[in-house]
């Protein structure tokens, strides 16, 4: 017997998308402090962009980025990447009562693994849902600089409901 994919999901609406954005850019405000922007949004990952700022500068002396600044990043992508998961589950919902669907949405756990310090002038991170149950789910994301070497991964557990 052959196993066959899924069906792909179809694509978010516009509404669905500004609607992510307007939450994860504008109405988070450390999100806006560390200059995080979305720059694809699927019903399987998301990835998102730092830019390096002076602000952001953990070693002065090498101009590395603070690690604070990787963990937050990587924990409001994987949170965003299960914004994403919860959207796709629920594509026979409007957009809008998708997007309040998050409002319970929170980190239980996180881990970051530091691989290399963050250099450039910026980052690229990615996240990925691995489970989404009924009240927790899964994550998996990565940090690269801009020239795609891995600085971090992570991990992370999320209450959905």
């Amino acid at each position: 017997m052959t196993k066959h994919a899924p069906a792909p999901l179809p694509p978010f609406e516009p509404e669905f998308i500004a609607g992510l954005r307007e939450v994860f850019e504008r109405l988070i405000p450390f999100n806006r402090l560390l200059g995080l922007q979305l720059m694809e949004i699927e019903a399987d990952h998301v990835t998102g962009r730092v830019d390096m700022r002076p602000e952001l500068i953990g070693h002065y002396s090498y101009q590395r980025l603070h690690g604070g600044v990787i963990s937050a990043t990587l924990d409001a992508m994987g949170g965003v990447a299960v914004m994403a998961a919860i959207g796709a589950r629920h594509m026979d919902e409007p957009p809008a009562r998708r997007l309040e669907r998050f409002i319970k949405l929170g980190t239980i756990d996180l881990r970051i693994d530091y691989l290399r310090p963050g250099l450039g002038d910026h980052f690229i991170a990615r996240a990925e849902v691995m489970r989404l149950g009924s009240r927790v789910a899964s994550t998996r994301m990565e940090f690269r600089d801009a020239q795609g070497k891995l600085v971090s991964t992570g991990s992370a557990a999320y209450i959905v409901s």
